[in-house]
């Protein structure tokens, strides 16, 4: 991709859970041109893959016209996923992994496929807690959302772990 593009955007992405399922928070860092915007937000009841996926998501949803998109996150489930198109087949699949296991996080799987065809992206896996700035920063901000007092609700979540 052509990092110097008008439209290229670098989106760095993190979630982190106190416990797995336990409290959450996710972290993104969007890099266009000189522009920076950071985000984050925690959440009472969620797990670990829940938040590395609103990451990305929220990351992409901010976009307001096509780009190219780099999109880094230490997360392998989500890299691979992706890039091997498990996801995809999960989807063709009435979101069933296989005959017997349903697929995990179809809502934030569907919403996050539905944003990868709004733009071009690009998924690269980078080693958490490795000394990538722009992921320490995203870890920072993931961790102070889930230990904040404003947290709010993963509906989907709780309503489906009762």
């Amino acid at each position: 991709m052509n990092q110097q593009a008008d439209n290229y955007v670098a989106i760095y992405s993190d979630g982190a859970c106190s416990g797995n399922p336990g409290v959450g928070g996710f972290g993104v860092v969007l890099l266009h041109n000189r522009k920076r915007l950071e985000l984050s937000k925690g959440f009472r009841k969620t797990t670990n893959n829940r938040m590395e996926l609103m990451a990305v998501i929220q990351g992409l949803s901010c976009l307001k016209k096509r780009c190219h998109v780099t999109v880094y996150t230490d997360s392998q489930y989500i890299v691979n996923s992706i890039t091997m198109g498990w996801a995809k087949k999960w989807q063709a699949n009435g979101w069933k992994r296989n005959s017997k296991e349903r697929a995990l996080n179809s809502d934030l799987w569907q919403e996050l496929l539905s944003l990868c065809e709004e733009h071009d992206v690009e998924f690269k896996w980078i080693k958490g807690h490795h000394g990538n700035k722009e992921n320490e920063v995203c870890d920072r901000l993931a961790t102070q959302a889930a230990s904040g007092t404003d947290l709010d609700i993963d509906s989907v979540y709780e309503a489906s772990n009762q």
